[in-house]
C-alpha cells in the first residue's frame, strides 16, 4: 500500500510543480506586450502614437529619451525561466543603422577596445540620489556581423570623454554578440549601479541596475505598473 501511495503522491507533486512553473513563466513573459511589439514591428507607421521621440523629456524627468521608438520590453520583463531583463528595449521601426541614439544625460563616455556595439557613460552624481555615481549603458549599435554604428568620435578604446545630454552616440542595430545571429533592430538601455570603487557592476544582473522609470518619467517597471504601450501621456 505504501509504494502506490508514494508513487501517486510523487505524481501529484510533479503536476503541481509543472503547473506552477507554467503559470509563473506565462505571467513573466507578458503576452500582451509581446503581441503589441509584433504588431508594431509588422507595421510601425500604423502605430506612430506608440512612439516616443528621441531627446524628448517626459514631464520633469532628469533623462531625455535616448532614441526614437516604441518601448517593447521593460525592466524586469522575462524572456526565459530565471531571466530578468535589466534594462529597456526601444525599437525604432527602421533598418539597422538608420535610427539615431543619443546620450540621455551628461556624463563621461567609455568604449572598451573590444566593444563593437556598446558604450557606457559615467554619471558622477545621480540626479535622483545626489552624490551617488551611476552609469548609463547603451548596446546593440552594430549590424548583425558586428560592424559598428557608433559614431567615429568614440572609437574603440575611448575613455572618459565628456558628452552632454543629446549628443549623438550612434545608431540602432541588431548585433547580438554572436556574428550572423541578429536580434531585432533596437537599442537596449539600462542604468547601472556603481561598484563603490569608481567602476560599474555587471549590467546583465538586474540587481546591479536601477528601475529606469523615475529617470525617464515613464512606467517602465514590469512589476510596478508597467503599461503597454509606454508613452509620455498619463
Amino acid at each position: 500500500m505504501k509504494r502506490p501511495f508514494l508513487f501517486l503522491l510523487g505524481g501529484v507533486i510533479v503536476v503541481v510543480l509543472v503547473a506552477a512553473f507554467y503559470f509563473w513563466f506565462g505571467s513573466q513573459r507578458n503576452p500582451t506586450r509581446n503581441r503589441a511589439l509584433l504588431a508594431y514591428l509588422r507595421n510601425p507607421q500604423a502605430h506612430e502614437d506608440w512612439v516616443i521621440d528621441a531627446r524628448q523629456r517626459c514631464d520633469d524627468a532628469p533623462f531625455v529619451m535616448p532614441t526614437r521608438g516604441y518601448i517593447g520590453f521593460l525592466w524586469d520583463d522575462s524572456f526565459r525561466p530565471g531571466h530578468r531583463h535589466a534594462g529597456i528595449d526601444i525599437f525604432g521601426g527602421g533598418e539597422a543603422g538608420d535610427v539615431p541614439v543619443y546620450a540621455a544625460y551628461d556624463g563621461y563616455l567609455t568604449r572598451k577596445p573590444d566593444w563593437k556595439s556598446t558604450i557606457i557613460i559615467r554619471v558622477p552624481s545621480d540626479p535622483l540620489n545626489p552624490g551617488t555615481q551611476i552609469w548609463t549603458y547603451y548596446t546593440h549599435m552594430a549590424d548583425k556581423e558586428g560592424n559598428s554604428f557608433i559614431v567615429d568620435a568614440f572609437p574603440p578604446g575611448t575613455s572618459e570623454v565628456f558628452v552632454s545630454a543629446g549628443t549623438l552616440l550612434g545608431y540602432q542595430g541588431n548585433y547580438s554578440g554572436t556574428p550572423g545571429n541578429p536580434t531585432g533592430v533596437h537599442l537596449h538601455f539600462s542604468i547601472v549601479r556603481d561598484d563603490g570603487n569608481g567602476g560599474y557592476l555587471n549590467e546583465l544582473e538586474i540587481a546591479n541596475t536601477y528601475d529606469p522609470s523615475p529617470y525617464l518619467g515613464l512606467r517602465l517597471n514590469n512589476h510596478a505598473g508597467g503599461v503597454t504601450p509606454v508613452t509620455c501621456n498619463p
